[in-house]
């Protein structure tokens, strides 16, 4: 069994990560390192209010005019991503960084893992992080299921699991 624990806008997150004051306020990602400058992540405030991923910080104000536009936090990134880890590896010895924000676990041991994990993603929300896990036979199988999770997807057949998503779903496998 595996289970993949995953961070939502990772990069927002991790910008965002000790500035609980902007809670409720429209927020917008760029990543200055990038040839066009344009939003990367959204919250939903921002989303709500008409603003689009893609568009221009220009763009995203012309939108809503109380939009922040935030700087990727590399150093931020890379704290959150060992948090990430550190609580993934309270699982299992068997973790992956599989990408920004996300770490798959691989469990020898099936005893509780649902009790388990759902103790790692209260860990982390009680940390002022959002979690959503996934478990499942594969690790693809749980790749989705965090996707869908509120906070946490327990799939038994991934077959069954993959033949009731709709095939729009399937487009955050390329992400």
């Amino acid at each position: 069994m595996f289970a993949t624990l995953y961070l939502p806008n990772f990069y927002l997150q991790a910008a965002l990560r000790h500035q609980p004051e902007l809670i409720g306020k429209p927020v917008g990602l760029i990543d200055d390192q990038e040839k066009k400058v344009v939003l990367v992540q959204l919250n939903n405030v921002a989303e709500e209010k008409g603003v689009r991923l893609g568009m221009s910080p220009s763009q995203g104000l012309a939108r809503c005019l109380d939009l922040l536009v935030k700087v990727r936090s590399q150093t931020q990134e890379k704290i959150l991503q060992e948090l990430l880890l550190h609580f993934a590896g309270t699982l299992s010895p068997y973790v992956e960084a599989t990408g920004p924000g996300l770490a798959t676990v691989e469990f020898t041991d099936t005893r509780n893992i649902a009790v388990k994990t759902a103790s790692v993603v209260r860990q982390l929300t009680d940390s002022e992080i959002t979690v959503q896990a996934g478990i499942a036979p594969t690790p693809d199988a749980s790749f989705l299921a965090a996707h869908l999770a509120k906070p946490l997807l327990q799939i038994q057949d991934a077959r069954e699991f993959l033949a009731e998503l709709p095939i729009d779903v399937l487009a955050i496998s390329a992400l």
